[in-house]
């Protein structure tokens, strides 16, 4: 296609460029801790993207044992303990998913004011 080209171009100078300015430099040149634009909530990574997938993970999850859950009671004939077992299976794993997703944010969080804390 005699379009396609221009659109490859055009598309592999913008992530260049998004690539080129995402990584702040010092006079030295080397990469300054913390100043990039991806750290500063440009891009789609300020603190509501970071867990914005969190939601759909523990809707997913719990969709995902409820339907085994129902399926096993279908094979077995135990309805409804096996669907309760799986909506009770699938919260724990989501909330326990999502409690360590936000430990980890906290960790990472306390580790730059650390680091922030030590240059100053």
């Amino acid at each position: 296609m005699p379009g396609q080209s221009a659109v490859v171009f055009a598309c592999e100078i913008f992530h260049k460029c998004l690539i080129l300015k995402a990584v702040a430099r010092d006079s030295k040149g080397t990469r300054k801790r913390g100043e990039s634009p991806l750290n500063q909530g440009s891009f789609g990574s300020g603190p509501a993207a970071q867990f914005a997938g969190l939601g759909l993970q523990f809707v997913l999850s719990l969709l995902l044992f409820l339907y085994a859950g129902q399926w096993v009671d279908g094979k077995l004939g135990t309805s409804p303990w096996f669907l309760i077992l799986g909506v009770f299976t699938g919260a724990s794993a989501a909330f326990y998913s999502m409690y360590r997703a936000l430990k980890a944010a906290e960790r990472r969080e306390e580790e730059q004011d650390r680091l922030d804390k030590e240059t100053k």
